[in-house]
């Protein structure tokens, strides 16, 4: 896989494992083979501890070591000692010599090294790695002189020595090595191949993503990452990628339903009044129907203007997520205010009003001037629907820290699936444009933005004719 993360990765994970793994092999190599030296050289400084107090007493009772003690108990504590003995004199002289193998003194005669032979005699013990100057090779050699006294005076009467090659124990430790560092390449080809697995494991998720926001960019909105079950961090941006494509699918589809819309909008009153103007200007229309058709076509204008007017108002209001500045006013003398500038209206399509205000101020918190322009198109809009005849009800109440304001009229049900995108922008029923040539579609997603500017809620119903709008709002008592 040529990716760079994958190589990053991969490089980083196996080189972190075979310095790992080389600092643990130094430490081994250095641990185990101090160790079985050690180990040796405290063995033999036993045996020849031991065996020197054995000869002494022999030497004690009138025995000759180098004759007697040896042919007899040499070549079993030299079996078990494992090691090669040898007694000399106090100049290093071998009077004895029992090799491992149990066979007859070859040595007998020859001398060690003086060094080593002072060394023993005047530090009473010595621990070394030498070759005495007897072998050619290096030996493990520990000793011990002993002593003799005759008329009070003390004498090393000979010298003890136990010696052992190393090169059995280089043997062991080079098995020791061997076997580690056997078991090291096995593990380290299994990390390598479990690290490589990983490493793909974590770019193929990554690599499909990249690809799939590359085309998301594109415009195929449709698409979407593929979690594959995991509850990781890929996991996660995989989720958090789907639920931001969700989201701007949704609000492109917002953004092609606002174009629609605003072209059909805008569209209408264009052809009304290019098509009127051009009548007059080529004559098509008679000059006793001038005054009429410019009435239509300033109707058209005001249209166009309040839609414009609208639209401003409604990207002001998106822009701001909250409230900055909020005041306590009475709710109750906003919703009587409003009443009264639609007094006309109201009349004029024959309604009557059912007002349920309590006597008392209802103080809330909020921006006076929004919830004035909520008050508004919540009545406009209720004059404008309901059945000539029938009245408007307006009803103030209060419970727990919430005021609570509903405006409800009769006319027609609105089906389910209106009521639920009622609040979107130019949203208008097939009802509603046919009876509502003024309107724009923005009133009622103005007045959401608002309340939701305010952290309020607002709800709608409608049942057997009866429409009904409710919004709350923070009572300051």
């Amino acid at each position: 896989m040529s990716s760079p993360l994958f190589r990053r990765h991969f490089l980083l994970t196996a080189g972190m494992i075979l310095l790992s793994f080389v600092v643990l092999s130094a430490a081994f190599v250095s641990l185990s083979y101090r160790y079985i030296v050690q180990e040796k050289k405290s063995a033999m400084g036993e045996n020849v501890t031991h065996i020197a107090a054995l000869t002494q007493r022999m030497l004690a009772e009138g025995y000759d070591p180098a004759d007697d003690a040896l042919v007899l108990l040499g070549p079993m504590i030299s079996s078990l000692s494992d090691s090669n003995l040898l007694i000399c004199s106090p100049d290093g002289a071998v009077l004895a010599y029992v090799s491992e193998e149990g066979t007859a003194p070859d040595l007998t005669g020859c001398a060690i090294s003086s060094a080593v032979a002072e060394a023993t005699a005047s530090a009473g013990s010595y621990s070394d790695m030498t070759d005495l100057g007897l072998y050619g090779q290096l030996y493990f050699v520990s000793g011990v002189p002993i002593y003799r006294e005759v008329d009070g005076v003390t004498s090393v009467a000979a010298l003890v020595f136990l010696t052992a090659a190393a090169g059995s124990l280089i043997i062991l430790w080079k098995s020791l090595a061997t076997l580690f560092f056997f078991t090291a390449v096995v593990v380290l080809m299994i990390a390598f191949v479990s690290s490589s697995v990983f490493a793909m494991q974590q770019v193929r998720p990554l690599r499909e993503i990249s690809d799939v926001v590359r085309r998301f960019g594109m415009g195929e909105y449709e698409l979407r990452a593929d979690d594959y079950g995991r509850r990781d961090e890929v996991g996660d941006l995989a989720r958090s990628f789907n639920t931001m494509a969700d989201s701007i699918a949704s609000s492109e589809q917002r953004r092609q339903e606002f174009i629609a819309n605003i072209s059909h909008e805008l569209k209408t009153p264009m052809t009304t009044i290019s098509g009127f103007t051009n009548g007059i200007l080529d004559g098509t229309i008679p000059q006793e129907k001038v005054n009429d058709t410019l009435q239509v076509v300033a109707s058209e204008a005001a249209r166009m203007s309040r839609l414009v007017r609208q639209m401003l108002d409604a990207s002001a209001l998106q822009a701001r997520d909250t409230v900055q500045t909020q005041v306590e006013f009475d709710v109750a003398e906003t919703m009587i205010q409003v009443m009264i500038s639609l007094e006309g209206k109201i009349r004029n399509h024959q309604l009557d009003m059912d007002v349920h205000i309590p006597d008392a101020p209802v103080r809330v918190w909020g921006d006076p001037d929004g919830i004035t322009q909520v008050c508004y198109n919540l009545l406009d809009n209720a004059a404008k629907f309901a059945r000539p005849g029938t009245a408007i009800g307006v009803t103030i109440s209060t419970k727990g820290s919430k005021a609570y304001i509903s405006v409800k009229n009769e006319g027609e049900t609105i089906p389910p699936e209106e009521l639920s995108r009622i609040f979107d922008r130019f949203h208008k029923s097939d009802r509603s444009r046919s009876i509502d040539k003024e309107g724009v579609g923005l009133g009622l997603y103005i007045v959401k933005t608002i309340l939701n500017n305010h952290k309020e809620n607002i709800t709608v119903t409608s049942v057997d004719g009866v429409t009904e709008f409710v919004f709350t709002l923070t009572r300051a008592e």
